[in-house]
């Protein structure tokens, strides 16, 4: 579920970046914002002398709790305490703007020295922010910041995937699994929401400037995903000859698999992005999904963590930072899934995988 309500999260403050900005092979943030790897993020034995001997505190305000927010939150508290610094609060917004600005009106009562969130609606955030803003706490976000807000003098950065990146893996993975040739479908995210309209760009430039044996014959825009099963069935109607398909993400790509399941078809093969259970059960037992590209949800915790703890003790960070990727097959579904999330896979899909 991580993505339909992360890219929901995401729509208000998307509208002047359209899915051109990965046609250079570049991510952009969600201001046009250049990447730099997170790995670059690193502290000096003695910046992390001084951010121990601080005794500083900090507040992890999420938007909602999911797979993706849990494995981010265990990142950012497993770099907190590494860093000694005590995480005095954690609230959960339940998908709600005025409850999350209430989450930060509550936290600052406890006088945090770093808030790490991810807004719930970045157009009107920053009257949600604002209290922390005007006290000194130092602000890291996850996927955007508020409208209006500035890098450096407001924030400290913002932590995201490598969106190119996922969606190229996704066209790599597809190519494996189809010996480099074959027919494609293309259903992507038919809404201005820049992580899904980079990544599936990302994957249909790489398809048409990489795999010339390789041609998408039939593309399907999905603005609710509530109709993704409908649309799968129109495309599996008039295409029962595709040999693969791609899908925006990866509940979306259930509603496909159900069509092909029902149309008798088990030869035309899915990739799709972030990790699920019910997608990867499908995998492990060489059904139709071939891969599931996700990102490093862990290691998002973990940089923005390390990023606003530097801004302590006067270490400033570039504005977007974004983690890396990986292609989760199943010969690697178990190493992906740690990779990813930092836990071990289901026990269903271990099982299924022996």
């Amino acid at each position: 579920m991580r993505m339909t309500l992360r890219a929901l999260a995401l729509s208000a403050a998307m509208l002047s970046v359209t899915a051109a900005l990965a046609a250079d092979g570049t991510t952009k943030g969600p201001n046009g914002e250049q990447p730099t790897p997170a790995k670059s993020v690193v502290l000096t034995p003695d910046q992390e002398q001084k951010i121990k001997d601080g005794k500083f505190t900090a507040a992890l305000v999420w938007h909602e709790m999911s797979e993706y927010t849990n494995a981010v939150n265990s990142g950012a508290h497993d770099e907190f305490k590494r860093l000694g610094i005590e995480v005095i609060a954690q609230t959960d917004a339940g998908f709600d703007a005025a409850r999350q600005k209430a989450d930060v009106e509550t936290v600052m009562a406890k006088k945090p020295s770093i808030i790490v969130s991810l807004p719930v609606d970045p157009a009107t955030a920053a009257v949600v922010y604002d209290p922390a803003r005007s006290a000194g706490v130092k602000l890291a976000f996850v996927d955007n910041s508020p409208a209006g807000y500035v890098h450096g003098k407001d924030y400290v950065t913002i932590v995201s995937d490598d969106l190119f990146q996922m969606g190229n893996k996704a066209a790599v993975a597809m190519a494996d699994a189809l010996g480099k040739k074959g027919k494609l479908g293309y259903i992507f995210h038919d809404a201005d929401f820049y992580v899904t309209n980079q990544r599936d760009s990302a994957f249909k430039a790489t398809i048409e400037q990489d795999y010339p044996e390789m041609k998408i014959v039939a593309e399907a825009g999905m603005a609710d995903p509530a109709r993704s099963e409908e649309i799968a069935q129109a495309m599996v109607t008039q295409h029962p000859d595709l040999d693969g398909i791609y899908v925006t993400w990866a509940e979306p790509a259930l509603s496909v698999l159900s069509a092909l399941r029902n149309a008798g078809n088990s030869h035309t093969r899915i990739v799709t992005l972030d990790l699920n259970e019910p997608a990867a059960l499908d995998m492990v037992k060489g059904g139709n999904i071939a891969a599931l590209v996700a990102d490093e949800a862990y290691n998002i915790g973990v940089t923005a963590a390390r990023s606003a703890a530097g801004a302590l003790v006067g270490v400033d960070q570039k504005p977007f930072l974004v983690v890396d990727s990986l292609a989760v097959t199943k010969a690697t579904v178990a190493e992906g899934w740690k990779t990813s999330l930092n836990k071990d896979v289901p026990a269903s899909v271990a099982e299924a995988a022996k």
